[in-house]
């Protein structure tokens, strides 16, 4: 923590005073020592560029850090859109449907990594409900249930999501 700040001053780079701490980030089998001597029993976790930082075990069974979408930026990217339905509620049904794919494939192009499926998919999910949700509120007399929001999908489509993967410049990519 000491050369930190000086290794940043460097490039003309500061540290928060209050976002920056030192966290213990080691690999849980390793933990037991510092457990041993007082330490919390849990991993620490942190947040960096909207994504959660935490250990886990890969499918071999070897501890690995993984990256899910962090609490706080998926509230926001919700929110985000929750807004522009409600705003946009009155629009043509074409129209918010190919805003809302756009907005779900810049979602999916930035937290569609490895490990993230599961939060892609409850976006994807969230984004639907909210749709419903200002459809529903057009009009006092027509009614947009789940059954015929099912229907809404089959003819304006929103996409699945996908994880893609990272491509590094100068590899050999196919």
């Amino acid at each position: 923590m000491a050369v930190l700040p000086k290794r940043f001053g460097k490039y003309g780079l500061t540290l928060h005073p209050e976002k920056t701490r030192l966290i213990e980030f080691r690999r849980p089998d390793l933990r037991a020592q510092l457990v041993r001597a007082g330490a919390s029993p849990r991993p620490g976790t942190f947040d960096l560029l909207g994504f959660t930082h935490y250990w886990n075990h890969s499918r071999s069974g070897k501890w690995i850090v993984r990256r899910s979408t962090a609490k706080d930026r998926f509230r926001r990217a919700l929110r985000r859109v929750t807004d522009w339905c409600r705003e946009h509620r009155h629009d043509d049904l074409q129209a918010q449907q190919q805003v809302l794919v756009q907005k779900l494939r810049g979602h999916y192009a930035y937290f569609g990594i490895t490990g993230n499926a599961e939060a892609l998919g409850r976006f994807l999910y969230e984004v639907t409900r909210a749709w419903r949700k200002w459809l529903d509120r057009r009009s006092q007399r027509a009614r947009v249930d789940w059954a015929r929001m099912i229907d809404l999908q089959k003819r304006y489509p929103l996409p699945r999501p996908s994880i893609k993967p990272i491509r590094t410049p100068g590899a050999a990519n196919p």
